[in-house]
């Protein structure tokens, strides 16, 4: 077993620090982001991974620039064989990466090299991948440019969405890290270089991502909504007012020719069906601005939607 020093801080770190813990290894010390304040009481709440190391005593490191020489010096107070990183948050020098014995490897949530960066999971959601999955890579000082050392791969079901489709991921960068472990300590990981004309980049999500563009083809409408739930969500407008859509699904809808995108075709019991640019969207479950997430069944119950309505007009 090795001694580790982990950097991480969302929950998807928590899951892989939790597997290291279980497969025995000793967790010298945690570093982690600094605790924030949250929520309108402003209290401040510690990271999934702090909470995490706490549970099980270890000591945790929360410094503001992990690059400063105090910040370094107090690194090497702890024995480490290998630094392991996962969604950590701050970039690490090269004096940082070099100084366990192992180097420092990184759980990224992609097959590398296809999106290298901040946000892979939602963006392979939005480019309609089949299959997505952990690479665990030897880190250098670029952006997920490093040599690879262990890939796991798994489906990507046409119902997944951001949530649970990082659940699923959290738990095999757990599998794959442990697993990468073992053929390390036993001298059977054999670095592959990245072929960089295979690599893309998977920029930070923001807000403005979610503004739905009717415009665009049913399928690619439907795959943003999926790759952008829980946050920042999908939205659009209706008589004036933000309308989110948590659920949809594609639709080869007749007499979608000549029709404004955004155009409501169709009501039924429980889906409201509207034009595209290519095909149509069949929504099934919505959020009004100031009320709760509901399905179109009981969102009708209480709004007279008509056939002919626009969707996103008048929307910032």
């Amino acid at each position: 077993m090795m001694k580790i020093i982990f950097m991480g801080t969302p929950d998807f770190a928590a899951a892989a620090l939790e597997a290291l813990v279980q497969a025995g290894h000793e967790i010298t010390a945690v570093v982690t982001q600094p605790d924030k304040a949250k929520g309108r009481s402003k209290e401040l709440q510690p990271p999934p991974v702090k909470v995490c190391a706490l549970k099980y005593g270890i000591p945790v490191m929360q410094p503001r620039r992990i690059k400063t020489p105090e910040a370094i010096a107090a690194l090497k107070e702890y024995e480490a064989d290998v630094y392991i990183v996962a969604a950590f948050g701050q970039i690490l020098s090269q004096e940082i990466l070099d100084i366990p014995p192992f180097g420092s490897l990184n759980i990224h949530a992609s097959l590398l090299p296809k999106y290298r960066g901040t946000s892979p999971i939602q963006h392979v959601i939005l480019e309609g991948e089949e299959k997505t999955g952990i690479t665990i890579m030897q880190m250098d000082a670029g952006i997920d440019t490093g040599d690879m050392l262990y890939q796991k791969e798994i489906a990507i079901s046409p119902e997944d969405n951001y949530e649970t489709l990082h659940d699923k991921l959290k738990n095999l960068g757990g599998e794959a890290v442990t697993e990468a472990l073992q053929l390390l300590e036993q001298g059977k990981l054999s670095p592959r270089k990245q072929q960089e004309e295979l690599s893309c980049y998977a920029p930070l999500i923001s807000k403005e991502m979610g503004k739905i563009d009717f415009s665009l083809g049913a399928w690619s409408i439907e795959r943003r909504i999926r790759a952008l739930t829980p946050w920042p969500s999908a939205y659009t407008s209706y008589r004036g007012k933000q309308l989110k859509i948590w659920r949809a699904a594609p639709s080869v809808a007749e007499n979608t020719y000549a029709r404004k995108p955004g155009e409501i075709l169709k009501i039924e019991k429980d889906a409201i069906l509207v034009a595209a640019g290519e095909g149509a969207l069949r929504i099934t479950e919505v959020q009004m601005e100031g009320k709760k997430r509901m399905s179109v069944h009981d969102f009708l119950l209480g709004v007279k939607v008509q056939p002919g309505e626009i969707l996103g007009e008048n929307l910032d």
